[in-house]
């Protein structure tokens, strides 16, 4: 009776093994596909930036290989003297390629880069549920003077990963209202 019932969960086990193999699998592809999102990078154009313009390159082009995926919308801001747009488009198979040239390509122009109006000009462009926003810095003194400005309280949600010479910030663009909204949701 014993060798009986073993043989028989052994049996409905095999049986499932697929099952649950198969649902699994179907589950990690689904959750792998995403809705696309909107890509921020805001690069420092200061002449801090031309000693560390092919490391920071080179570090940006491999992590938007890990981000970005086909209909991703990419805007990247040349922070100089003053914030410009240098590449704006839809994410397809040569995007990383045209991106990496436009970053190579800045030419570094004056001491202060303007982070606060490409970070101001990055959260009024939203146009998806979700945003990724970069902002590459060679330089600490200009990182305070965005803090000392209005648009510090948009630098509140970062993440930051320092190198020699530079550092990169992940930046949650537009949290407050989120955060409010879910903690207002939480408490009623």
């Amino acid at each position: 009776m014993k060798n009986e019932a073993k043989r028989s969960s052994l049996k409905i086990a095999r049986n499932l093994l697929p099952l649950v193999l198969a649902v699994f699998f179907g589950i990690s592809n689904a959750h792998a596909q995403r809705a696309p999102i909107d890509v921020n990078l805001i690069v420092d154009g200061s002449a801090s930036f031309s000693g560390v313009k092919e490391e920071a390159a080179s570090w940006i082009n491999n992590r938007l290989g890990q981000i970005l995926i086909d209909g991703d919308r990419i805007t990247v801001w040349s922070a100089g003297a003053s914030a410009r747009v240098i590449y704006t488009g839809r994410v397809e198979s040569n995007t990383r390629e045209a991106v990496n040239r436009s970053i190579r390509d800045i030419e570094p122009s004056g001491n202060n880069p303007d982070f606060s109006s490409a970070l101001r000009e990055a959260a009024g462009r939203q146009s998806s549920s979700y945003s990724y926003t970069l902002l590459i810095s060679a330089s600490a003194q200009a990182l305070s003077s965005v803090i000392n400005n209005p648009q510090g309280n948009l630098l509140r949600y970062s993440r930051v990963e320092d190198f020699s010479s530079w550092r990169a910030l992940v930046v949650g663009l537009n949290l407050d209202s989120r955060v409010r909204r879910a903690t207002t949701a939480y408490f009623n």
